[in-house]
């Protein structure tokens, strides 16, 4: 039994299949570790969210804007037939019933020069921005017989114009709507929530001049928006346009419609873009009875938020861990293969508790200061830890100084990798293939027959 143990032991201090095993065994024990850092990550990065939801709701949330919208009543009549029991005959009752046609504009032009700047709570921000609103178009009354609308039935004295926006809080001005002479002062009825991503209330202004309805006619109105994340309308004009400047430097322009190339700049000072939607461009109509549908996902505009904040850096950086650990002990592993030098597995132990400190450097470092700065400071701890520590294994300046390089390394390559968005997947591949050529051409030499 002695001499059984002996032979085991010896099998584990010189076996090149054993020391596989054993460091195999290590980098898997040590992805426990590094399981609990991508969640400390994960609830760092939702803390942040529920920060900037916590920002958002005082300065103002998202703002979805689309109108104005006319908004004319008229009169339908139903027609019941009632049984009279004492004349066994039956009376025809009509009844009158209130309805509403809604009239979208036949030109609109937004212009929107947006203001926006970052704002912190502790240690996390969010892109916040002020707007300035100027909207200005015409209306033109469609053929309204044509839907069974007479003009007898229209109440002209009691149309009005409604506004349809989410954000009331961020509102900085007041909301009036200029037609011809007289401005129109709008105000809140009431909030429809139902099937809905955003919360969208509704504005509507008091009667209007029905004379004004006789022809075409312009408005214009101006408003200014304190706002977060997002500034989108939704295409009501016949023609819309949108014309957007602003001193945010990564814009994202979301919805289903492009702003055009030919006009369109982005510079680190801001950007500037265009848009132009024709109705033919869009699946719904200029005008609507009773009730104007859902149209949240007609909207588009620009997006002002971090494309790749802090968090998201940290866990891709995290999710390299399984192979910073595995291509270290890989390098230490050969080391002990081709000079004999006998390495522990709790030295291998501690090279790995090492590696995942890293992460826990990064992440609570760049909380209080850059990415970048926060890489640096964690990465050069680190390589310098466990270049310290190899020295006195290794007993060789050779073999040291290989193991700081190599750490400095694949520490740049994976900061290197999770800079980059669109090539990301190209530089990692070339990466690890010159990783493995680079393995196979030093682990060429070693008698793998020695087992």
């Amino acid at each position: 039994m002695v001499q059984q143990q002996n032979k085991f032991g010896h099998w584990l201090k010189t076996s090149i299949t054993a020391r596989m095993l054993i460091v195999g065994a290590l980098v898997l024990v040590l992805l426990i570790p590094l399981t609990y850092v991508n969640v400390l990550i994960s609830e760092r990065s939702h803390r942040q969210r529920d920060v900037i939801t916590e920002i958002n709701t005082k300065w103002g949330s998202e703002v979805l804007l689309y109108g104005p919208i006319l908004k004319l009543p008229y009169t339908t009549y139903t027609e019941t037939q009632v049984y009279i029991e004492k004349s066994k005959s039956y009376k025809t009752e009509r009844e009158a019933v209130q309805n509403y046609v809604y009239i979208f504009p036949e030109e609109l032009n937004v212009t929107s020069n947006v203001k926006s700047k970052t704002q912190h709570l502790g240690n996390f921000e969010t892109a916040v921005f002020t707007s300035d609103l100027k909207l200005n178009g015409s209306f033109a009354l469609p053929d309204l017989e044509k839907k069974g609308i007479t003009s007898a039935s229209i109440d002209w004295e009691k149309a009005t114009f409604i506004l349809k926006t989410t954000n009331l809080k961020g509102i900085k001005t007041e909301m009036e709507i200029a037609v011809g002479e007289n401005s129109l002062p709008f105000e809140t009825k009431f909030s429809n929530h139902q099937n809905r991503a955003y919360r969208m209330d509704e504005l509507e202004t008091s009667f209007m001049d029905s004379e004004v309805l006789k022809e075409p006619f312009n408005f214009n109105m101006n408003m200014t928006y304190d706002g977060s994340e997002k500034l989108q309308i939704v295409p009501v004009g016949k023609t819309t346009t949108l014309s957007m400047t602003s001193n945010w430097a990564d814009p994202g322009f979301i919805g289903g419609y492009a702003p055009n190339d030919e006009t369109k700049s982005i510079t680190p000072e801001g950007f500037s873009a265009d848009w132009k939607v024709l109705s033919i461009n869009r699946p719904f109509s200029q005008t609507y009875t009773n009730n104007i549908p859902n149209l949240d996902e007609y909207a588009f505009g620009t997006k002002f938020v971090v494309l790749v904040d802090d968090y998201q850096k940290s866990e891709r950086s995290a999710k390299y861990g399984f192979l910073v650990i595995g291509l270290t002990f890989l390098v230490f592993f050969l080391i002990q293969t081709l000079s004999k030098i006998s390495i522990h597995p709790f030295q291998y132990l501690m090279i790995g508790l090492a590696l995942i400190m890293f992460y826990t450097l990064l992440v609570s470092i760049s909380e209080h200061s850059s990415f970048l700065k926060a890489y640096l400071i964690a990465g050069v701890s680190v390589v310098t830890l466990i270049t310290l520590y190899s020295k006195s294994i290794l007993k060789s300046f050779r073999f040291t100084a290989f193991i700081g390089l190599s750490l400095t390394v694949l520490y740049s390559f994976v900061y290197v990798i999770i800079q980059l968005e669109n090539y990301a997947l190209l530089v990692g591949s070339v990466g690890l293939f010159l990783i493995l050529a680079s393995v196979m051409y030093v682990s060429r030499k070693i008698d793998w027959n020695n087992h």
